[in-house]
């Protein structure tokens, strides 16, 4: 009987790694000796043996070699073969010339109110070139591209496929559309980036606009529409002035134009590839002696005249007597230079000084200055004025039918009598051709003949013939202002000449200038010229107030409460432009005040009134003295105080 032990079987040690011993390199005393390597044992997992790699690389470095090849092939067909070829087509295609526009000047008037300004704008522009069936790979591309463009830019559809497919196969540019707005191109822009993106993922999409580009312009804005459009004039499509003082200084206003050079890609820029840009210059700010102010008043008042005598048109000039300076020059009927289409060509310019016209009755200050200064007469000679003169062929009249008028020189002028104006200039010389002579002269000092200094574009010099080609019956009206021709603003400087003591100042529209260093330069000093002397201008100035202040006078509608107003009215003919002969009367009246101490001369024309009266005193007065009381307010010029002289405008034989 086999006994049985309670003692637990000793525990299978798991071999572990040895631990080494310092200084000792066999197994220790007591270790069991290792088991010799044999056979997997029975249920183990077997073993996979890896294939060789050397094939695999083989094959991936054969075909890393092969693509390899195909990009040098290709290079060397486009660095050697096609290299010409490639270097013309990249370089037409990545490189983009443009035009900088230079920021035009803005007009202002003399306390720096803005008359004309200029806003953002683009010039929307194409490359042909990129139109080509070749470049878009397709054969209608400039038709795609105006179908597109046509209601953004308002344009006509075929024109427009016309600029983008010109004869000339090689131009470059192309102007689509000028002076649009920044919202016009934001439009183009946003359509032509989509176009540009959906092309990158949809091959059969082109993107037919990426030959349009834009050119950063500016678009002349006029903020007071009608106002001194006359004399600002306007800027035609191309950027250029065409009228007024935008033609007379549009050097001076559109400064320099930049250029631009860039690369561009697919008709976007390229910011990597560098460019090179010349900077536009911006034009000079231009300060108008204007007031804008006493503008619109003048505007207004010969705008509502013009209209109540259903005339042709009229005219206001409101002048400096000190300085020259023009404070007004007012048109009616005027045009918008924001919307020359709505325009009637015939109000276009400004007939203040492009009209030549028979100024009449306001001439005979002429006269009298020249019977003054010649020390022919005075004030309280004594004149007989019948009811008609005979001289030369012709017999001569008043406005009116009147007896035997006994009248002072000063009555002369203020009632405004033809025959005792040629009576009084007879006195100028021994005969009558030497007494024409001496007028001439005058005529000549006082600026008539001459173009005014203004240098104002279509400005007419009048028309004064030589005294010895007057004709039998202008040795006879000259005098009183009939057979010579002015422009309002010669007018005006008569009058602001005598109101200047006999001294003309050449008048001036410009005060100066602000070039783009924002240094203001004033304008040169105008001319001074002494044509009578002072005596005989104090004394024209008296004889002036009679025709305003006397009962007698004819210009009794200009007076002003408070002020002392000298003036003259007058009532000549008219000639027609459209036939040359005379048709209707011109309407005028020119003075200035304060009469003893003056400021200001204003000059009132209006042609052809068919409706009401047509007697300058009648419908010119009122236009006067609406426009010099204006004045007188706005520059704050205080009364004098100073009793009128009322010289005696009668006698007693």
């Amino acid at each position: 009987m086999t006994e049985v032990s309670d003692r637990q079987p000793p525990r299978r040690r798991v071999p572990g790694p040895a631990r080494p011993v310092r200084g000792r390199t066999g197994p220790g005393p007591g270790a069991r000796p290792a088991r010799r390597p044999g056979g997997p044992r029975p249920g183990a997992p077997k073993t996979i043996r890896l294939g060789s790699p050397r094939p695999r690389l083989r094959l991936v470095g054969v075909g890393l070699t092969l693509v390899m090849l195909a990009f040098v092939v290709r290079l060397v067909q486009v660095q050697a073969v096609d290299a010409s070829t490639y270097a013309g087509k990249a370089e037409r295609n990545r490189y983009v010339g443009q035009v900088l526009a230079a920021e035009r000047g803005e007009i202002t008037d003399r306390n720096g109110v803005a008359l004309a300004t200029s806003e953002d704008a683009y010039d929307i522009t194409a490359d042909p070139t990129m139109f080509a069936p070749d470049e878009l790979k397709t054969d209608d591309g400039p038709e795609q591209a105006a179908a597109l463009l046509a209601p953004i830019l308002g344009a006509d559809q075929e024109d427009l496929v016309r600029k983008l497919r010109p004869d000339n196969p090689s131009l470059r540019y192309v102007k689509l559309a000028g002076r649009q707005t920044p919202q016009v191109w934001t439009q183009i822009k946003d359509l032509k980036a989509a176009l540009a993106t959906k092309a990158e993922t949809d091959r059969s999409t082109v993107n037919v606009l990426a030959g349009v580009f834009s050119v950063p312009t500016s678009k002349r804005v006029y903020p007071n529409n009608e106002l001194a459009a006359g004399i600002l004039g306007w800027v035609n499509a191309e950027g250029k002035g065409s009228g007024g003082v935008e033609l007379q200084l549009d050097e001076r206003l559109a400064g320099e134009q930049g250029k631009i050079r860039y690369a561009q890609s697919g008709g976007r820029l390229v910011p990597t590839a560098g460019s090179t840009e010349t900077p536009a210059v911006p034009g000079d700010d231009i300060e108008l002696t204007i007031d804008r102010d006493i503008q619109w008043a003048a505007q207004n008042a010969i705008s509502e005249q013009v209209s109540e005598s259903a005339a042709d048109r009229g005219y206001v000039i409101v002048q400096d007597t000190r300085t020259g300076e023009v404070l007004a020059m007012a048109n009616a009927p005027g045009f918008d230079p924001n919307d020359l289409s709505e325009a009637d060509p015939r109000t276009l310019g400004n007939a203040a000084v492009q009209d030549a016209f028979e100024p009449g009755s306001t001439a005979k200050v002429l006269s009298m200055a020249a019977v003054l200064e010649e020390n022919a007469a005075t004030p309280g000679t004594h004149v007989v004025v019948p009811n008609r003169l005979h001289r030369g062929d012709r017999l001569f009249k008043d406005d009116i039918d009147h007896p035997t008028w006994y009248l002072t020189l000063n009555g002369v002028l203020a009632k405004s009598s033809n025959i005792g104006t040629i009576l009084a200039t007879g006195q100028l010389g021994k005969t009558q051709s030497q007494a024409n002579k001496v007028l001439y002269d005058y005529l000549r000092r006082f600026g008539l003949g001459s173009r005014t200094g203004l240098d104002f574009p279509g400005e007419t010099k009048g028309i004064l013939a030589p005294p010895d080609q007057w004709s039998t019956s202008q040795q006879y009206t000259i005098p009183f202002g009939q057979g010579v021709s002015v422009n309002a603003m010669q007018a005006a400087s008569v009058y602001s000449t005598i109101a200047n003591g006999g001294v003309r100042v050449e008048p001036t529209l410009v005060r100066g200038s602000k070039g783009p260093d924002g240094r203001f330069t004033p304008a040169p000093k105008p001319e001074r010229t002494r044509v009578v002397s002072e005596k005989t201008a104090k004394t024209l100035a008296q004889m002036l107030e009679s025709v305003v202040d006397d009962e007698e006078g004819t210009g009794t509608k200009a007076r002003i409460p408070g002020y002392r107003v000298a003036g003259k009215t007058g009532t000549a003919n008219r000639v027609d432009p459209a036939t040359g002969k005379y048709h209707g009367y011109t309407s005028s009246f020119a003075g200035f005040a304060p009469a003893d101490k003056p400021r200001i001369t204003v000059y009132c024309v209006i042609q052809n009134a068919t409706r009401g009266s047509y007697f300058g005193g009648q419908i010119c007065g009122p236009v006067f003295k609406q426009v010099m009381e204006f004045s007188l307010k706005t520059l704050q010029v205080p009364p004098t105080g100073a009793a009128p002289a009322a010289l005696p405008v009668t006698f007693q034989p």
